[in-house]
């Protein structure tokens, strides 16, 4: 037997539709999985955290396969790609008001710097290691005057 009580704005209920229809749930998935829970409870009037359970379950292995999907089938290996295609998806990525006359600038410059940290591990797997990029800010210059400057700092 199911019970549940208000106090104020506490809800206390062992209900999974009850809990799930409280909550202010923004995510798309999350909404579809308290929709589940309202239509078991409507249709069936039990199970409603058992199909929850299971369709959290069902939505994290239809992820694990889209994304394995993705990188066996659709993923392309930055090395693959040209530097003229790099440097557009770094316009695309740092697209801003603020930089926007000097996308083209800013692009080569940050493709620039991470070939240059590009290494090989030791399984022979290529890796851009981006912390190893280090951006020295020079108060009042022109941003203009901004270069990738090899080697340890």
């Amino acid at each position: 037997m199911e019970s549940s009580f208000l106090v104020e704005k506490w809800s206390v209920t062992n209900d999974g539709a009850t809990i799930l229809h409280l909550l202010d749930v923004e995510h798309p998935c999350a909404k579809i999985l308290v929709e589940l829970a309202e239509r078991q409870d409507r249709e069936v009037g039990d199970g409603t955290t058992s199909v929850v359970i299971l369709a959290a379950e069902l939505l994290k292995l239809a992820m694990r396969e889209g994304c394995k999907y993705v990188d066996e089938k659709l993923a392309v290996k930055v090395e693959k790609l040209g530097k003229e295609t790099l440097v557009n998806c770094a316009k695309t990525s740092m697209s801003s008001k603020l930089i926007a006359g000097n996308s083209d600038f800013f692009a080569n410059l940050v493709v620039e710097a991470v070939q240059a940290v590009k290494m090989t591990n030791a399984r022979g797997e290529i890796k851009y290691p981006i912390k190893a990029i280090n951006i020295l800010k020079a108060h009042g210059k022109s941003a203009k005057i901004a270069t990738c400057c090899m080697g340890m700092l």
